[in-house]
């Protein structure tokens, strides 16, 4: 979809929009779009960004409610407002204003993932060091009287998994060398309400700059947030180190902090280079992704192996 908007002589970022809101309407993967990742209260939550390579705006929404075209509405912000990123209620009632209608962002799917979660004791979950005991009860949870810290290691788990968190990441490169990227996800499912990954932030879930190239990356927000690894892969290939290996060192430098981490990083410059990388978990040997080029006849599938 995104190729086809630029072949008929639409913008970078035309092309994001259009590529990332048929991810939206398809529910690529049941992690983008309606009707995926119920959060702890069963509702379905959006988040998205887009970034402009030339000016280096971005528009983004996060904890977008009852609004299924979250990439759309990320456009808006940058095309109508001053801001950067709008969240929650408010973000969705500057969508009604912007003239996108609510809908139900719940489907059978959706409600029957959350209600077999609550059959499994609410299990798995993102809370650590509160009683009564998260590993084995729903809650509500509050925090101890007091909290060790041996307890509190002790905790600390990581529920990160192939399929609990995914997104769609895209870049975009115009034949004068123009850069544009976006994202879109319904994040973590059963993520505590308000959640927010790296998906919308600026630099984490994607970073564009036509004077470099552009990076996305998909995984365990909550950990890759923290590297901002778009931004990072994109400064590599500033200081001309190819994207393959732009990505490969963004995957390395997360590694030496968190080890297992659930990740992958897509990257491409301004000449029209492209790579990707990922960190190497049991179930998650090798990382899948499309690209479309002039070279290429039509739409092709990619495979790089996990480092």
């Amino acid at each position: 979809t995104a190729w086809r908007v630029l072949q008929l002589g639409g913008s970078e970022l035309d092309a994001v929009e259009r590529g990332c809101g048929q991810c939206e309407i398809d529910q690529c993967d049941g992690s983008v779009g309606y009707g995926g990742s119920p959060d702890e209260s069963g509702e379905t939550t959006l988040d998205a960004m887009i970034m402009d390579g030339n000016t280096l705006e971005v528009g983004a929404v996060a904890d977008l409610r009852r609004v299924k075209n979250a990439i759309g509405v990320a456009r808006k912000v940058i095309e109508f407002t001053k801001h950067t990123l709008l969240v929650g209620e408010s973000a969705s009632l500057f969508a009604v204003r912007m003239g996108f209608p609510y809908e139900d962002l719940t489907t059978q799917n959706s409600l029957s993932a959350y209600a077999k979660w609550l059959n499994q004791s609410c299990q798995p979950n993102y809370w650590k060091n509160v009683v009564p005991d998260s590993s084995k009860s729903c809650g509500p949870y509050k925090r101890p009287e007091k909290v060790t810290c041996r307890e509190a290691a002790a905790e600390t788990i990581s529920h990160g998994s192939v399929r609990s968190h995914d997104t769609i990441g895209m870049v975009v490169i115009g034949a004068s060398g123009t850069v544009a990227s976006g994202t879109s996800t319904n994040g973590a499912i059963h993520k505590i309400p308000g959640r927010v990954g790296d998906s919308p932030i600026a630099g984490a879930g994607s970073y564009a700059d036509s004077t470099a190239g552009g990076a996305a990356a998909t995984g365990d927000g909550d950990i890759m947030m923290r590297f901002l690894p778009s931004y990072q892969a994109v400064e590599y290939m500033r200081m001309g180190t190819e994207p393959t290996l732009a990505c490969q060192k963004v995957i390395s430098r997360i590694q030496k902090y968190v080890p297992h981490f659930f990740g992958a990083v897509i990257c491409a410059n301004t000449t029209g280079s492209y790579g990707a990388a990922c960190n190497r978990t049991p179930g998650f040997t090798r990382f899948h992704f499309m690209v479309s080029s002039p070279l290429l006849s039509q739409p092709t599938e990619q495979v790089v192996d996990c480092i």
